[in-house]
């Protein structure tokens, strides 16, 4: 069965809703309110998710936990697994053997929204260029308010709070910025009216299996769209630029370089932002009043200029809503100074690739604490960079040895043996690693925490595992 189906009206309808974390308790509290019987199961025990059932309590829901008994399926209409739950659990399979329509909060929202939605997804990225997004929309509504086009702003999604929370507040004048993840989009049956891809590189192929069921997650975003619609590009990204085949209405795209003569999007000429659409070109503001480091920052800049213009805001909002942003916590966070060197928390670097990103933002010699668990992705060049770029290596987590071997490898095969780093730790966890950091580190340097793995084998998240750095970093006498 080719799962395109919708529901509108869930009265009496049963739902099984697997996973009762942040999504989960939205779509439960959404479905109930809208007349459904929803059971809500999990894995974890009543213990482990007393918190959640409390928040619960008020609604008429019934929990099934300690595990997905197949029996749940017998007399529901759908299907909704939370976005970190796989798709090959046997609960899962046996629904689609059935023919149940699968969903989740976020293709409901996208159904029910009663406004325009922005939708972002991307490998790196999206969370800063949603909050970018955010800002410079939120900007345009505070100072020209309904000349603007929009009365409201909403942010969430993958970000923050699950939009479905809100979506019966929305109104048709009001406009919803959504971060979408490829967990999310892999059911994904319906578009955002502007949807972009960031970039895709290696990533959740834990999850996904192959790049090309990863890449083809990412790709639902575009997959539904109208040709009344438009989608923003990544121009950089090889991957994403090749998305523009499937594009069904108007494309945006943003680079560092220039884009395509003729093509409309955003990109960088002497160090100016400039904005081109239709052929219309206006500077935005120069690189100098970015205040976000390192050149995959200004592609965020750059792509949040690119989907507000396809929003139709105004480009004075722009420079407004990207000048005085700093950043958000756990993205190349400073921390401190301490021992003459600056610190600072990049846990939200759960890939290689976005360790990459942040190792080439710093000139300054470079600490580097890397680890965590690995999510099956290569390490090859990551591995060149550090023995380019830095100058200790401290290694924890279950990672550290696949790591040390893939940069041991470069040695054995005469590739930058003459290089950094100068030294390697191996760490049993995060809190020893800091403590081999303030050992080795001299004026000057850069600490970095950019683990280039998840955080699972020790934390319950990346925000977690940053607060930890902080709090531990902050400890230094």
């Amino acid at each position: 069965m080719d799962l395109v189906e919708k529901m509108t009206d869930w009265t009496g309808r049963r739902v099984i809703i697997i996973g009762a974390a942040r999504q989960g308790i939205a779509l439960a509290r959404y479905l109930v309110h809208h007349g459904a019987q929803v059971v809500l199961t999990d894995r974890r025990t009543p213990a482990d998710l007393q918190t959640a059932r409390q928040e619960l309590a008020d609604i008429p829901v019934e929990w099934a936990l300690g595990g997905h008994p197949l029996s749940l399926l017998d007399g529901a209409d759908a299907l909704c697994p939370s976005g970190g739950v796989s798709l090959t659990l046997p609960i899962v399979v046996e629904a689609r053997r059935r023919g149940l329509l699968l969903t989740n909060d976020s293709q409901i929202f996208l159904e029910s929204a009663p406004c325009r939605v922005i939708g972002i997804t991307g490998s790196a990225g999206k969370t800063t260029t949603t909050t970018l997004v955010g800002r410079i929309c939120s900007h345009a509504v505070a100072q020209s308010g309904g000349d603007s086009g929009y009365s409201r702003v909403w942010v969430g999604g993958n970000i923050g709070n699950p939009l479905l929370s809100d979506v019966d507040e929305m109104r048709p004048n009001h406009l919803a910025v959504m971060e979408l993840s490829s967990f999310q989009l892999d059911l994904m049956t319906c578009s955002p009216r502007v949807a972009a891809v960031l970039n895709v590189t290696p990533n959740h192929l834990d999850r996904h299996g192959t790049m090309a069921a990863y890449t083809a997650a990412k790709a639902n975003i575009l997959k539904f769209q109208s040709p009344r619609d438009t989608a923003v590009l990544g121009y950089d990204d090889p991957v994403a630029r090749k998305l523009q085949r499937q594009v069904q209405g108007k494309t945006m795209l943003f680079d560092l370089d220039r884009i395509p003569d003729g093509a409309s999007g955003a990109f960088v000429r002497n160090d100016e932002i400039i904005l081109r659409d239709t052929g219309s070109e206006q500077g935005i503001m120069s690189r100098q009043e970015i205040s976000l480091r390192g050149e995959h920052n200004l592609l965020n800049v750059l792509a949040a200029c690119a989907i507000a213009c396809a929003a139709g805001v105004p480009a004075e909002h722009m420079r407004a809503g990207i000048a005085g942003f700093s950043g958000l916590a756990h993205r190349l966070e400073f921390v401190r100074t301490w021992n003459g060197a600056d610190w600072y928390n990049d846990s939200i670097a759960t890939a290689p690739e976005r360790a990459m990103a942040a190792i080439k933002s710093f000139n300054q010699p470079i600490v580097l604490l890397a680890g965590g668990r690995d999510k099956d992705l290569p390490w090859d060049d990551f591995s060149a960079l550090v023995r380019e770029r830095v100058d200790h290596l401290i290694l924890f987590g279950e990672a550290l040895e696949k790591i040390d071997q893939s940069i041991n490898s470069l040695s054995a095969h005469g590739k930058n043996g003459d290089q950094r780093p100068y030294s390697i730790r191996r760490c049993q966890g995060l809190q020893e690693a800091i403590k081999a950091a303030a050992e080795v580190v001299s004026e000057g340097n850069v600490v970095l925490l950019s683990p280039g793995g998840t955080s699972f084998d020790e934390f319950r998240d990346f925000e977690e595992r940053g607060e930890a750095f902080k709090r531990w970093v902050l400890e230094l006498p």
